[in-house]
């Protein structure tokens, strides 16, 4: 028995994200402000901390104009969506449009507007995904009909974005895919048939660039050449350990004078370890795994499949990428370059996050007591 009786939004979701997104900015405020001084040749230590406001503001927006959204809607647009996110991905390396930062192409530039399409495409695979496998329901687990489909769009998708080349994403994106499609009900042994194939691929594109066998080395042994492949899980040790139980203090962090790369995107976490110490830094986990329950619950909850779908994709997005980004700079996993979401620093990133939990929410608001 279902009681259709409709509930009000989660709004303990919104106060964590919210709480987040106000420690990003503190914390950004400290980490960025040696890069800030340099980048602005000693005009202002708040460069950063300026941009990351204003992507909060345009957020907040987002996220109120999606929470008065149905969640119903996106299921209409999001092959369009999906389409444009693809579109975008590929103009990243048009000369004129895309934006070659260390020879990366993660950027398209279009006059004082600046923006990752591997970001938005986080969302519209979730948006996309959560539709095309609910309208597949009575075929999740046919090979012919969904799997093979399936592969080839996540497929294109991680070429696309491994080709910018970006490896960190092109794992949330996977991870983001395979965690819908099991929620959709998918066989176990379709699933399986991906573990050789990214073993193989995996190991083909770690191998084929220098800087990623580096860091699978200085995982294997952060002890190797801590001056060279080494250095970042060093320096990011170091600082975590400097902070001790009760940190440096805010604002006195030593590793951000140029010693711990990335200190403001990246890296970010293992500065508030060292300014406020890891048992307040756990914190920050324990607010990630209360997310991931209050979302789990609007998961078991919602009204029809595809909000179930919806909201999966977006908890398995945000938790998961908190996950790796945590792992890696504990020396759990090698290095790779994934923000924490709503902490570090990146606009693209923010934006989309709060329209995301905007989705969230309004699912949360639908959500109905299902009584057996």
């Amino acid at each position: 028995m279902i009681n259709h009786a409709r509930k009000k939004p989660d709004f303990s979701i919104a106060l964590i994200v919210f709480g987040l997104v106000v420690l990003g900015l503190v914390m950004i405020t400290s980490a960025s402000i040696v890069r800030s001084y340099q980048i602005t040749e000693g005009k202002s230590n708040y460069y950063f901390l300026v941009r990351q406001l204003l992507a909060f503001g345009i957020g907040i927006i987002f996220w109120v104009i999606f929470y008065n959204i149905d969640f119903n809607f996106w299921k209409k647009v999001s092959p369009y969506l999906f389409s444009i996110s693809l579109i975008l991905l590929m103009l990243v390396f048009f000369p004129t449009i895309g934006k070659n930062i260390g020879g990366a192409h993660r950027w398209i530039n279009l006059g004082p507007l600046s923006f990752q399409p591997s970001e938005i495409m986080k969302l519209a695979l979730i948006l996309y995904f959560a539709g095309w496998l609910d309208k597949k329901t009575s075929d999740v687990a046919s090979f012919w009909k969904t799997f093979l489909p399936f592969a080839a769009i996540l497929t294109l998708t991680l070429f696309l974005v491994m080709r910018e080349p970006d490896m960190g994403t092109a794992v949330i994106l996977a991870a983001i895919g395979f965690g819908i499609y099991f929620m959709a009900g998918a066989k176990l042994w379709h699933l399986s048939l991906f573990i050789p194939i990214i073993g193989i691929v995996g190991w083909i594109l770690i191998k084929s660039e220098p800087y990623r066998w580096a860091r699978v080395i200085a995982f294997i042994n952060p002890g190797k050449d801590v001056l060279g492949v080494s250095y970042h899980i060093n320096q990011t040790l170091i600082a975590i350990g400097s902070g001790g139980w009760w940190g440096l203090g805010f604002g006195n962090s030593r590793q951000k004078y140029n010693y711990l790369p990335e200190a403001h995107t990246d890296s970010i976490y293992a500065i508030i370890c060292e300014e406020f110490g890891f048992l307040r830094a756990v914190l920050v986990i324990l607010a990630f795994i209360f997310f991931a329950i209050r979302g789990l619950a609007i998961v078991k909850r919602a009204p029809n499949n595809y909000g179930r779908l919806l909201a999966s994709g977006i908890i398995i997005w945000f938790v998961g990428q908190a996950f790796i980004n945590l792992a890696v700079m504990l020396g759990f996993l090698p290095f790779t370059g994934v923000p924490l979401p709503f902490i570090s620093f990146g606009g693209t990133s923010l934006v989309i996050s709060l329209a995301a939990v905007g989705i969230l929410m309004n699912i949360s608001k639908h959500t109905v007591e299902k009584k057996h």
